[in-house]
């Protein structure tokens, strides 16, 4: 039996670390190996012969659209299987890539089925998937929906890559709040607002407080609380040209605004995953704007 080689590339070694682990439980028998970002994905490609890439779009040095691009190139990269796992749904993104030649597309955040359905379809493409399966080296396992990788990327479904127009603006504006502690009814005041994208939907949110490590959030309490760990991805739109950053991330902690189990408002530590080069730049300008505090104590 053939083996399947399979590259990762991720600037954050947070997702890295959890996708190869996803990959290995389900399939024994892959070889797996990662990269930092396009350039040394590049390196790599170069020197070995891979089956399927699963690449980040936003990276420092070399981009996925560029490093899917440079694949194209190749003559004995036609038919390389690339996958592009990304918080860019766009339109435009989205026709960017087709026409650089990607073979699929996984949205952040994502659960375990989702990426393995896409890494199984890759794979039956160019007939390796059959080999893994009659050896024996695939599997399924039920815990996967409750293992680290589905609490940390979420499960928002693939076809939702940009969340419905209803979705984007169900939760109340955040706005008009108190000094103090708000009340049951009252949004609080924050230093910003962007939008939340958990699995469970999306929803607006007040910047309390900003860090270049992590940002202290205020949501609206909804049917579905926030989970430690759950992956995210925080939306934020600043500036006249309406520039907005794609921040990928994890729940740190959960916290409720007032000191009783129905509390309206819930506190989030959001930590960043992302080592983008751009994306610092602009958290360092949003920082530089006012937009949120330069440095603060978590669940303070």
């Amino acid at each position: 039996m053939s083996k399947v080689n399979v590259l990762v590339v991720d600037d954050a070694p947070f997702i890295r670390d959890l996708v190869k682990k996803c990959l290995r439980n389900a399939f024994p028998g892959m070889v797996i190996e990662d990269a930092v970002n396009g350039r040394k994905a590049m390196a790599m490609l170069t020197k070995e012969p891979f089956d399927l890439v699963l690449c980040d779009w936003e990276m420092p040095e070399m981009s996925g659209l560029e490093l899917l691009t440079w694949c194209r190139q190749q003559p004995e990269m036609k038919a390389l299987q690339f996958i592009m796992v990304t918080s860019r749904g766009d339109k435009e993104n989205v026709i960017q890539a087709i026409q650089a030649g990607v073979s699929d597309f996984v949205g952040k955040p994502f659960t375990n089925e989702q990426l393995l359905t896409k890494v199984k379809k890759s794979l039956s493409k160019i007939g390796k998937l059959d080999s893994l399966m009659a050896g024996g080296q695939a599997r399924v396992n039920s815990a996967f929906a409750n293992d680290s990788l589905s609490a940390l990327t979420g499960g928002r479904p693939e076809a939702a890559k940009v969340a419905p127009a209803a979705a984007l603006t169900a939760a109340k504006p955040l706005i008009n709040a108190p000094a103090a502690k708000p009340a049951a009814t009252a949004a609080p005041t924050g230093r910003g607002q962007g939008q939340l994208r958990l699995a469970s939907g999306s929803q607006a949110c007040v910047i309390k407080a900003l860090s270049l490590k992590e940002a202290l959030l205020v949501v609206r309490r909804s049917a579905n609380l926030p989970q430690v760990l759950e992956g995210a991805v925080l939306d934020l739109e600043q500036g006249e040209n309406a520039e907005v950053a794609r921040l990928n991330g994890y729940l740190h902690a959960v916290a409720a605004m007032e000191p009783k189990p129905d509390s309206d408002w819930l506190q989030l530590t959001f930590k960043f995953v992302d080592q983008d080069a751009q994306k610092l730049d602009y958290l360092s300008r949003l920082i530089a704007r006012g937009t949120a505090q330069k440095h603060f104590t978590p669940g303070a």
